[in-house]
Order: structure tokens, then sequence, then C-alpha cells
């Protein structure tokens, strides 16, 4: 680190100052903002608040796309149920439009649910503003601020700030972190989560006790500490669908566009050809716009209309691990800015265990990608320099990859144009395409989205865009302390393997696991447990309860065994090895609940451990001679 470098630091203070208005802003958390917005609002959050709520059946979703004729379309019709996707439909039914969602597999089966699982307040793009005085780069900076307030706000069961620790083996690293992190505080402004501040090389093992005390021949000399936010990513998208689904829209997930429906006269699209993969029937649904959020798949959408039109995904893979909950304290995250090769890496944890990743490498587009052994590797080896415990192969519960649509926009001139902003646009009349971008801004993207629609199709909505105030399902009256409310008033009822039906504690693991996942939502949960024997775990050291298998058949559109150990709870994310030994019973409870026979059983068995496969744990890796292959 060079006194240029610091220099340089400095002297963008003042381009952050004369940004914000030269105030600086000192508020330790997030400030609850206006929930005021009128009529409409009021009503949408009765809607969704009601604790009887219930979205509509999947067949009722499925007559409602039917229903949308040549003569009498919908509004508009999402194609993906991603992020963007799902935050497209919400943002559109809210507006008072009528609109249709379909995707093909499950909401959140691609890159929604592979995520770094953080809520990016943009302090990467700080650095680039500071040193290159990049205006441009600020305003990015600004508006991730403004959307990981919004998000947490609005889904606070699912989200909330985590504590990002960088540890610092000189001192002209911690002054240099010290101050472009006091920066970012500047910038946060009201947007701020905590302050930032800088511990001493003692305080910081005391925090954080696996902690590498060397580090490149050099002395630990402390760490600084940020914070940004921390997701439950898939959660987040199936509440989004759902709270759509309540909104108004019709969203149908295992339901793939096979092709799209052009006016002959005004060559305008004006609908799809879906086929619904669990039946395998077809079916034509109208709209007046068509929205494409396929992510890394929106190129095989264009090309629906001419096969020769140019790529716009330029997919990047990022590979992610988990490890024991014993490589991270509880509530403090580690994140390395720059490795040997010059990407972040980080160690953060997660719903009980740790997350590590990510890598950042080309790859091609497929629905099921892979992660390599060399990148699970490179995860290993880039932690392992940061840490006093010996960094174990063995110890990889789970590793997954994610592709990232980095987009191209095919109206620029320039081929070096590829972004991790979106982009929005219009190429074929009535099909609106957005991808690009990331989660922490999805709200905007789809507020863009549907902006764009509304001016193709000459729609009328009966108001402006409301998501920025409006919370999602399960948020409404939930408190951080509700887990004590379903631990006190709830007992699980469990079957032993002799049939009889015994009470169990609602233990504080499960109360808690219950009350995120859920939110204002976690009673009907909890009384499934208590009143229909469903009160055991799935898996030996998880918290997941059979009664969730049910609730999320019931009420959100959950069809599958992999929808269910990958989406709607976590466990496949988790622990590789404990959701094969879960998936039994899983399907013997959606099987009761989707009135399933044998031959399908023994098929969501076969698919869902195929599924596992691809979840490099160590027990799927190959090892040889102690080298893994």
């Amino acid at each position: 680190m060079s006194v240029a470098s610091i220099r340089r630091l400095a002297a963008g203070a003042a381009v952050i100052a004369a940004a914000s208005g030269g105030a600086v802003y000192l508020s330790p958390s997030v400030a609850s903002s206006d929930k005021g917005g009128g009529p409409i609002l009021d009503s949408l959050r009765r809607r969704i608040g009601d604790p009887t709520a219930s979205v509509p059946s999947r067949s009722a979703q499925e007559s409602s796309l039917i229903a949308a004729t040549a003569s009498d379309p919908l509004d508009v019709l999402v194609i993906g149920g991603g992020a963007t996707g799902s935050g497209v439909a919400l943002d559109a039914a809210t507006r008072g439009l009528r609109v249709g969602l379909v995707e093909r597999e499950d909401f959140s089966s691609g890159t929604s649910s592979r995520s770094t699982k953080l809520i990016h307040g943009g302090v990467r793009y700080l650095e680039k503003a500071v040193f290159n005085l990049d205006y441009g780069q600020l305003k990015l900076v600004f508006h991730a601020l403004e959307e990981r307030k919004q998000l947490i706000e609005n889904a606070p069961h699912l989200c909330h700030a985590l504590p990002c620790m960088t540890p610092c083996f000189d001192w002209f690293e911690v002054i240099y972190f010290w101050m472009g992190l006091k920066m970012y505080d500047l910038v946060a402004g009201p947007r701020l989560l905590h302050l930032s501040r800088y511990y001493s090389a003692k305080e910081s093992i005391e925090l954080f006790p696996t902690l590498a005390r060397k580090g490149k021949d050099k002395n630990l000399r402390g760490t600084v500490v940020y914070y940004d936010g921390q997701m439950n990513d898939s959660r987040l998208n199936v509440g989004l669908a759902c709270t759509a689904a309540l909104a108004g829209a019709a969203v149908l997930n295992h339901a793939e566009v096979v092709s799209l429906i052009t006016d002959d006269a005004t060559k305008r699209i004006i609908g799809a050809r879906v086929r619904n993969n669990l039946t395998g029937q077809e079916f034509n649904t109208y709209a007046k716009v068509v929205v494409n959020a396929a992510g890394p798949f929106c190129d095989s959408i264009r090309k629906m209309i001419d096969k020769d039109t140019k790529p716009m995904i330029c997919p990047s893979s990022g590979v992610h691990i988990v490890l024991p909950d014993y490589y991270s304290p509880e509530g403090m995250g580690l994140i390395v800015p720059k490795t040997k090769d010059g990407r972040v890496v980080f160690m953060l944890p997660w719903l009980g265990r740790t997350v590590a990743g990510t890598t950042d490498s080309n790859t091609s587009i497929t629905s099921l990608p892979e992660p390599h052994e060399d990148e699970i590797q490179f995860i290993l080896d880039a932690i392992s320099d940061y840490l006093n415990i010996k960094v174990r192969r063995t110890d990889v519960l789970s590793a997954w990859s994610g592709i990232r649509p980095l987009a191209m926009d095919p109206t620029a001139k320039s081929t070096e144009s590829i972004s991790r902003d979106h982009v929005v646009f219009e190429e074929n009349p009535g099909l609106v395409t957005i991808t690009g971008g990331k989660w922490t801004t999805y709200r905007s993207m789809a507020e863009d989205a549907v902006d764009a629609a509304i001016k193709s199709g000459k729609l009328s909505p009966t108001n402006e865009c409301v998501t920025q105030k409006l919370q999602l399902l399960g948020s409404y009256g939930w408190e951080p302390s509700s887990f004590t409310t379903l631990a006190q008033q709830y007992v699980r009822m469990k079957k032993t393997y002799g049939g009889k039906v015994v009470p169990g504690a609602m233990d504080t693991a499960a109360a808690k696991h219950l009350s995120h996942a859920y939110g204002s939502m976690a009673d009907r949960v909890a009384t499934i447990a208590q009143e229909e024997g469903l009160g055991k775990r799935l898996a030996h050291g998880h918290p997941f309860l059979e009664a969730e298998v049910a609730y999320c058949a019931r009420h959100e559109y959950c069809e599958s065994a992999v929808d269910f150990i990958a989406r709607r709870c976590r466990i496949a994310f988790l622990d590789t090895d404990a959701a094969a030994r879960a998936l039994q019973r899983v399907v013997e409870i959606l099987a009761s609940e989707h009135k399933w026979d044998k031959s399908r059983q023994k098929q969501e068995l076969q698919k869902a451990k195929e599924f596992l496969e691809t979840f490099k744990s160590s027990k799927n890796a190959q090892f040889n001679d102690g080298k893994h292959n």
C-alpha cells in the first residue's frame, strides 16, 4: 500500500463531501422510513399483512393465464421467476395492472438462489469513484445504499445487518481501509446501518478467534469493520412471488415458454405458448407487453424471434462453499479485499454455517451449473492465508455455482460495455428485456422494466410505483423477538418410529428458524407441527421441521422435492449429505399433499439425488493420495 494511494483516497473525500452536500451523518442504525403512501398502499398492506391470507391455488393461477386471450389480454406477461422477474410481477400488479408470470423451473431456481447472500451497499464502487474521480460510480453507491436500506426494511425477517472484518497486516492498510470506510459512512448518511470502526489486533482475535495473527510474514496490526446486509436469498425470492400473487398476479412455476406469439399484421409480440412442465399440457396466454426477465437465459427468449440475434449475456461463474460454523464466529464476517490474483474473498456466518467465496470466471450457460474442483480449492487456499486453523477439503459441507448474467447493451456501439449494472431495452415491439444488475437493486430494476412496459404497451396503471414502501409477505407484525412467542405457545408433536405421537419442545433453535424463515406466517407452520404430528426435525443437527414441507406445498407453490430442499428450506445449500438423508421424508409428505403415486415418488427421489450430486460436498469429491480431482 503506497502513500500515493492514501493521498488519492484523501483527495477523494472532497468529491464525496461535495456530492453529499457537505453534510456528515452519524446515524447508528437504519432510519425507519415514513410508511405513508395513501389508500392504495394501505389496501395492499392489509391484503399482504392479513395473517389468514392464502395465495391462489396453482390451478387457479394457470386458469387465469389461459383466460388471457387475444381479445382480452394481460397487461404484462413476465418470463422468469427469479428476483427480477418476481419483482417485475409485484411492481406491475401493485400498479393495478393485470399481470402473469411463468417460470420454467421454480422461483429462484437459477442465479437468485446461488448468490453471495450479501445485500451490497456498493463499497467497491466507492473505491472506483475516488480513484477515478468518477461521479457515475458515486451515483451507483448512493443507489445501492438506498436499495439496501429498503430491502432490509421491506423483509426484516429475511434480511439483517452483518459486520464484516477486513484484516490489516501493516499500518498503511489500517489507515487506507479506515479512511475509505469512514468516507463510506459519510456517503451512507441516513442509509447507514452502523458506523465502521477499527479494532486492535488483540480485540480482533477476541471477536474472531480463528483469525491468523500472522500473514505474509507480517503481524496482524488490527482490523477495520464495516456493516453490510445479509439475506436468505431464495426465501426472499419465494416471498416476492407469493406477495405478487396476493397482489393479484397470476404466477406459475414449472411453466416453460416454448415459443412467442407474434401478430402477423404488426409483427408485435402479443403473448407466449407455455408448457406446464408438471403435466406436459400446453396453452397460449396473451399480453399487451411481454417482459423477458430470464436472467442468464434471456438470450434464448430473444432467439425465439430471431435465431441470429446477437447475444447480450456474458456469463460469469460464481462458486461458493459452505463450511462448519467453527470457521467463523456467529455475527461476524471476514472480507479479504485482494487475494493473490486480485479477487475479493469473503467468509460469512449464514444460517448456522459458514459460507465462503467467491470466484469470477467465464462459464457456459447451463440450468444446473457445477463448481469445478480447482475453484473450490482456490477459495480454500485464499481463506487459509487468513486463518490460524487448518482448512480442509473434507470440511466442505456443500459447494455450488451460480451464473451471473453480466450484460452487454445491444444498442451500445462499444463492445466494452459489459456492465454489472442492469440493461432495459425493447429490441422487438412488445418484448421488453431486463437483465444484468444484482440482487440488491432488484426492486429498482423491476421499476425500470415496468416503466418501459407501460410505455411500450401504452398501458394505464392506476398509480405510480409503490414497492419502495411495501413490505413483503411475513413482514407485517414481525419482530426480532417473535420467536419467543413461538417457543412459549407451541409444542412439536412428533411421530416415533413405532407410530406413536409424542410432544417435543418448540426449542429456541426451531423457533428462531421458523420466525426468520416465515416471519409472521411462522405461527401457521407451528400450528401444523402441533396439530398434525409433523413436529419432527427433517435432519439431525438442523432446525428444519416436517411441518414446513406441508406448509410450503399448501401456501408457497412447492411442487417438487428439489423445490423444498433447495429453495423453501436451504438444507441442500447448507449440508448436502443432511439433505440426502431428509429426502425420503420430504417426498413422503409432498406425496401426501399432492397425491403422488409410487412412480412419481420414485421419480422425485431420483431427480433430487441427481440435483444434490451437483453440490460438491466432500462426499462428492474424488480423493487420490490426499489430493482431490
